[in-house]
């Protein structure tokens, strides 16, 4: 039997549309519809689907408010619609702290150039929700729910959600991991599905003196990425910023690269400086964790700390491949915290991370590598 999937949106037109786009996948299967959040909150409790596709703007209760009911009540991977805006960027974030997994631009021309593509990526994204389970870690504290987001320029065939495991040994899961005596000079971090409150978590967790600048790769579309970077800003104690071409580096500030574009760094000032650029146009993710990474092989080597968190796909083993080649140290996010366990799989399977940690002990981790523990 496939996926189980329900529906929601106030629009006759695209709930027909999204089921129909299910429904042509065999391993995928439409159990009911839903036209506005009470009735979402509803079905989700009597249908049980394995995953639901969520608008946001709706009558009678909102997405927002829905996907808080259904995971106090019946916790379902959740895809949410959004719009290209500044307005449908904040309402998506407000999704996915409130739960959401993940989201995909509602227009379809915004998701890929092909509509084939378009249709191939949404089944993709809902195939990944529906293979995790709700991730509930045991805590000292309650986290906030996980959830992810993409980008419009990924190209279907490039990514799967996994990838192989028996390329190399994985390294063992670790809890908090012990100080190695490495000193460093830059913090990488590249994530995709699963990233927005993974970041969040850690970031969050960083003192305002830490001692390192801070880049960070999330796959997102333009219209995103400035307002994810001044939430983060607003709940961080160090500074979070979206890169601009010709940043100086900075210790305790964080540069989060712009959504469509890739960010690199190269020598200039006392700790390098930040080039934004458009990049070639047949990129699968703008931005590329590989591109950041691969530029960060050649300005600090083995004075690096990458890690990889969530996401769909590869992006970050070859960059991580590089920056390995340098001396630099590579951490990846364990299988067990991931909402999608496919870029860090990539990097472990490839033999290139010496931990693989979970998303609870990875700040502490951070701090104590970086000589803040």
């Amino acid at each position: 039997m496939g996926i189980k999937v329900l529906v929601v949106d106030d629009s006759s037109f695209f709930r027909r549309r999204v089921s129909e786009i299910v429904t042509k996948d065999p391993d995928l299967e439409v159990i009911g519809t839903a036209a506005n959040g009470a009735e979402a909150v509803k079905l989700a409790a009597e249908l049980k689907p394995q995953v639901i596709t969520m608008d946001i703007e709706m009558p009678v209760m909102d997405g927002i408010t829905a996907v808080r009911e259904i995971m106090a009540k019946s916790p379902t991977p959740i895809l949410m619609f959004s719009s290209l805006t500044h307005d449908g960027a904040k309402a998506t974030l407000d999704a996915l702290e409130a739960g959401a997994l993940d989201f995909l631009p509602k227009r379809f021309e915004d998701i890929a150039t092909n509509k084939d593509d378009a249709i191939v990526l949404l089944q993709q994204r809902i195939k990944a929700l529906g293979r995790r389970r709700i991730y509930r870690p045991v805590t000292r504290s309650t986290p906030a729910a996980p959830s992810s987001t993409s980008t419009r320029s990924v190209s279907p065939s490039s990514s799967s959600p996994r990838v192989t495991r028996d390329a190399a040994p994985a390294p063992r899961s670790s809890s908090a991991v012990r100080a190695s005596g490495k000193k460093y000079k830059l913090l990488l971090i590249g994530t995709s599905t699963g990233g927005p409150v993974a970041l969040q978590k850690i970031l969050t967790k960083l003192p305002v003196n830490y001692p390192h600048p801070i880049l960070l790769i999330q796959h997102m579309p333009a219209a995103f990425t400035p307002a994810f970077a001044g939430r983060l800003n607003g709940l961080c104690k160090i500074e979070v910023k979206e890169a601009q071409n010709g940043d100086q580096l900075k210790p305790g500030t964080a540069y989060l690269a712009p959504g469509g574009m890739q960010m690199m760094v190269e020598r200039g000032g006392a700790h390098g400086r930040i080039k934004v650029l458009a990049g070639s146009a047949d990129m699968n993710y703008k931005p590329s964790v590989d591109i950041t990474f691969a530029s960060a092989s050649k300005l600090s080597g083995r004075d690096t700390l990458a890690v990889v968190l969530t996401g769909m796909g590869a992006d970050g083993r070859e960059g991580a491949r590089m920056l390995k080649s340098a001396g630099a140290t590579i951490w990846a996010q364990d299988e067990a915290s991931c909402v999608v366990y496919g870029m860090p799989q990539a990097v472990t399977a490839a033999g290139l991370s010496t931990h693989s940690i979970s998303l609870e002990d990875m700040a502490e981790s951070i701090l104590r590598e970086s000589g803040n523990g």
